[in-house]
């Protein structure tokens, strides 16, 4: 599957045992992420946007029915953009704006590539093949745990990217620009023993975090994060991770990327109306609804829906998201 875009989830399942229903896992709710769109409601009602994302729906006849967005048929793709405002950025303008983090965090420009247009007008980058070096007061450890957070993340191409999510193209190793892959970078520049490695990496891991509504899109964020995790072990190792290593780094995706409503801080379309029966001055039973106090003044903090957990690495312990929200 290395150079391969598509993750199959057949490959997952066969060859990393229990790794898929990691990836599934919402933390939150200890059930599975579900769909959170009516795009694939034409396999079945399993498919329909309330019902949860199983193995057996993705895998065996149906291991193509998830796919990057690149090769999504094209009226499905402008339907999620519509419907959705599902909008896929291409790797530069990713690159261009991760470029701007690490110029503040660095106190320079052109770290860790320089961004170059070329003759027929696209723009791309250069990627520095210097070791990087760290400005005075500030190590590569403190680099690895400066906390990144993607929102409404669709495949996390800001966080890992292993390919345009434009065009399909493939990304090596030494060439990508994602949030992720330059903590990775500095660590793979940094540290020489595996178990060293593995510390760092879970570290780096620890440290970026992304939501995402759709269920299909957050799965294939998780995996990308996770192949970049096997890819570059490879890349610096000459092998596979031992499976154990694999399933802790699952373990922390499923907790850093999480589905989520942004805009309220739940999972999606949890909140409810409310019905209460009174009685009138005639003695006649009536039903009245209450709309969520949340969705009614537009509060983030006072929905009545299912409140999005992720983990306090520092302090092990899941905490709301919105409670880290400045009020």
């Amino acid at each position: 599957m290395q150079g391969a875009i598509d993750i199959l989830e057949n490959e997952i399942k066969q060859k990393y045992p229990e790794i898929l229903n990691i990836l599934l896992c919402d933390q939150t709710t200890q059930k599975n992420i579900f769909w959170a769109t009516e795009n694939y409601k034409y396999l079945g009602e399993s498919y329909s946007f309330d019902s949860p994302l199983l193995p057996d729906l993705i895998t065996g006849e149906n291991g193509n029915v998830i796919m990057p967005r690149v090769y999504k048929d094209k009226v499905l793709q402008l339907s999620r953009s519509k419907e959705m405002a599902e909008v896929f950025t291409p790797s530069w303008i990713c690159n261009a704006q991760n470029n701007l983090v690490d110029n503040s965090w660095f106190g320079k420009e052109n770290i860790f590539n320089t961004e170059i247009i070329l003759e027929n007008g696209t723009k791309t980058w250069e990627t520095t093949k210097d070791k990087i070096v760290f400005p005075k007061g500030k190590t590569w450890k403190d680099y690895i745990t400066d906390t990144r957070l993607e929102i409404s993340c669709g495949e996390a191409p800001y966080l890992v990217s292993r390919y345009d999510t434009t065009t399909g193209e493939y990304i090596t190793i030494e060439n990508r620009i994602g949030l992720l892959d330059r903590k990775l970078r500095v660590i793979n520049e940094n540290v020489t023993s595996i178990d060293n490695w593995i510390n760092a990496v879970q570290i780096a891991y620890k440290n970026i975090y992304g939501f995402e509504w759709q269920g299909d899109s957050l799965l294939l964020a998780r995996e990308s994060l996770l192949f970049t995790f096997i890819e570059n072990h490879i890349f610096k190792f000459g092998t596979e991770p031992k499976l154990e290593f694999i399933q802790n780094i699952a373990h922390i995706i499923s907790w850093n990327l999480w589905q989520m409503d942004g805009l309220k801080g739940i999972i999606p379309n949890s909140c409810s109306e409310t019905n209460q029966e009174v009685t009138d001055l005639f003695g006649v039973l009536e039903k009245i609804a209450t709309k969520c106090e949340g969705c009614k003044s537009n509060s983030i903090l006072k929905h009545n829906g299912i409140y999005s957990y992720i983990m306090d690495w520092g302090n092990n312990k899941p905490i709301r998201f919105v409670d880290l929200i400045e009020k």
